[in-house]
């Protein structure tokens, strides 16, 4: 692992915009980093911090979240024990998400097949079947 990169250098390797860094260091996700020469420079414990960050974000976490993630456990809670818990929660989330991805799709298929001769008709035959 290279040592104090420059923030476009860790952008490249992350492939964020710098923007997108400054603003992990602005919300505390990422602590600030030393500079030299007036230029921010990342050492390898921001490189994990940001790989853990982007690992959370292709999972569907929120800031909020990974913000959690880091700050949310009693110090020393290992690892573990913070994905687990919070993963469970995702996992919840995603499956009712799943149900009422499925609901639209079946909704959908109904309009789709529409023999309606104006949309009226189709609010008064919605209506009835929700009266049923």
């Amino acid at each position: 692992m290279a040592e104090n990169l420059a923030i476009s250098e860790v952008a490249r390797v992350f492939g964020l915009r710098t923007s997108a860094i400054r603003y992990y260091e602005q919300i505390g996700i990422l602590p600030p980093p030393m500079r030299r020469n007036g230029q921010r420079r990342y050492d390898n414990s921001a490189l994990f911090r940001l790989a853990v960050v982007q690992r959370a974000r292709e999972t569907g976490f929120t800031l909020e979240e990974i913000r959690e993630l880091f700050f949310g456990f009693p110090p020393g809670t290992r690892p573990p024990k913070r994905w687990r818990q919070l993963s469970q929660r995702k996992i919840a989330e995603l499956r009712e998400r799943m149900n009422r991805l499925k609901q639209m799709e079946t909704l959908l298929k109904r309009v789709e097949n529409c023999r309606c001769d104006a949309l009226d008709e189709c609010g008064e035959k919605i209506l009835r079947q929700r009266s049923r």
